[in-house]
């Protein structure tokens, strides 16, 4: 599994995303809203706002909120405008990094985000320079205790996956994003719970990283993620996972 899967797997564990509960709810909420304002307040028409607020859901965001959102995404309701782009930069070893933003305000953005890689031993790099390393893709973890793999296959192949690869204490269940939602419908209609399931950019190769590169690599991941304007960490490393936990501790 990629490096950054097992840290999402990893944080799930410790309980880390509930303790950032509120920043969850941050990004959740600009990610619906920009759905909203892209393609309407419909999510029986809009993919993308279908996607945000299963996410939504899935984190126990009241229904009003996920409302309020939508009305602030079409205007109905007033708010903040957020504009949503991409950055891109390198961590230790050339690790590749892919930041999806959603900000109000670009300039502030972009400096913090800088000056985040430059204290943590990366660089931002040129638009372009790593986003093709990377493929858009639904990508659900699923515990191997909760699924055996020959059901597994049956299940996600039937439903749509491209892929079920075998990650060390997980599976990992790949498809191309329009069959995201049946995928993971699928899923859960057989009464198996995924650790993490999202529309990601899932990285073509790895890098391997050890020792003190993979430490700084957690601080660097840990400074992106704690930005608020950062909705997603798209990178291409891979640590071992008892390596990670250590550091990760």
């Amino acid at each position: 599994m990629s490096g950054h899967s097992k840290w999402a797997t990893i944080k799930h564990k410790k309980g880390a995303l509930d303790a950032k509960r509120g920043k969850i709810f941050t990004r959740l909420i600009k990610e619906i809203g920009i759905a909203a304002k892209n393609g309407g307040g419909d999510p029986d028409t809009n993919p993308r706002l279908r996607t945000a607020i299963l996410a939504a859901k899935a984190e126990n965001m009241p229904a009003d909120n996920i409302k309020r959102a939508i009305q602030r995404g079409t205007g109905e309701l007033p708010g903040a405008v957020y504009e949503e782009f991409s950055l891109e930069g390198y961590g230790p070893g050339g690790v590749a990094i892919l930041l999806d933003i959603n900000t109000d305000n670009r300039n502030r953005t972009v400096s913090e985000i800088r000056h985040a890689f430059g204290k943590n031993g990366g660089n931002m790099a040129e638009a372009g320079a790593v986003s093709w390393m990377f493929h858009k893709k639904g990508d659900i973890v699923i515990p191997k205790t909760a699924a055996k793999e020959d059901d597994l296959m049956t299940i996600v192949l039937d439903a749509g996956a491209e892929d079920l690869k075998d990650e060390g204490e997980n599976w990992e269940v790949l498809s191309e994003p329009s069959a995201y939602e049946a995928v993971l419908e699928a899923v859960k209609k057989a009464g198996i719970q995924p650790t993490s399931s999202s529309v990601t950019m899932v990285p073509q190769n790895y890098i391997k990283l050890e020792g003190q590169a993979a430490g700084t690599m957690i601080r660097l991941l840990e400074a992106l993620e704690d930005s608020d304007d950062v909705q997603n960490v798209h990178a291409n490393f891979d640590i071992d996972q008892k390596l990670l936990e250590e550091v990760a501790g």
